[in-house]
């Protein structure tokens, strides 16, 4: 079937439509977590999202566990896809959404940069859950060896972002790390002038604004265990 030019436009109009408000699923706990960078990207990009909230004590029960592929949450669904880990959900939006990059150079900077923010999410995972009373005091000492690395390579880049000239999936999860670390140590991005400015920035964004404006996702504890 071929269709004219006005049948085009008004197809491609429904599927805009549609593709812009399509709701996104997402099975978690009552806390930001593993969730928060993706939450922050779905608002920027305009994506609606329901929410499915898990009592702690529902998810003992194992029944809920036992259905998940790694036995862990958040659960993501996109229509028929069903998504659990929660880098594979951030790159599937980044691909989605167009935060992904341009080409196949900045798509793999990308990966790297995300990548990066994931070891030093996981060093402050291990410290909130495991060496928090022990721990805390060097984990910030250390904290601008690890921050470092991340205003070298974003100074370099002139346009605010780690890559190229458009936000990625990558910005949106160091913008959630950051968060986070601003509130275990307020002033650990005093000597980062472009670390500091970017989440300025981004703080700044409408959409982003909105959501962490919101009094859903300010009474989100941080974690699990109300350490922050």
């Amino acid at each position: 079937m071929h269709l004219n030019q006005d049948q085009r436009a008004h197809t491609s109009l429904l599927y805009n439509l549609s593709y812009t408000m399509a709701p996104y699923t997402i099975t978690y706990f009552a806390i930001k977590g593993r969730c928060g960078a993706l939450k922050i990207l779905l608002a920027d990009q305009s994506q609606t999202l329901k929410e499915k909230l898990v009592t702690f004590d529902e998810w003992a029960k194992g029944d809920l566990k036992s259905s998940c592929v790694f036995g862990q949450l958040p659960k993501f669904e996109d229509g028929d896809l069903v998504l659990f880990q929660s880098t594979a959900m951030m790159r599937h939006l980044g691909r989605k959404h167009g935060a992904y990059g341009k080409n196949d150079s900045e798509a793999a900077h990308i990966d790297m940069m995300y990548d990066g923010v994931e070891d030093l999410r996981t060093k402050y995972i291990k410290l909130i859950y495991q060496e928090y009373e022990t721990g805390k005091e060097a984990f910030i000492k250390d904290l601008p060896n690890h921050l470092s690395k991340f205003e070298a390579f974003m100074a370099k880049n002139k346009s605010g972002f780690l890559v190229g000239d458009k936000v990625s999936f990558a910005d949106y999860n160091l913008f959630d790390l950051l968060l986070n670390l601003k509130v275990l140590c307020s002033t650990c991005l005093d000597t980062f002038p472009t670390l500091k400015k970017f989440v300025d920035t981004m703080s700044a964004r409408p959409k982003i604004k909105a959501l962490l404006e919101s009094e859903d996702f300010k009474k989100l504890p941080i974690n699990g265990n109300g350490k922050q």
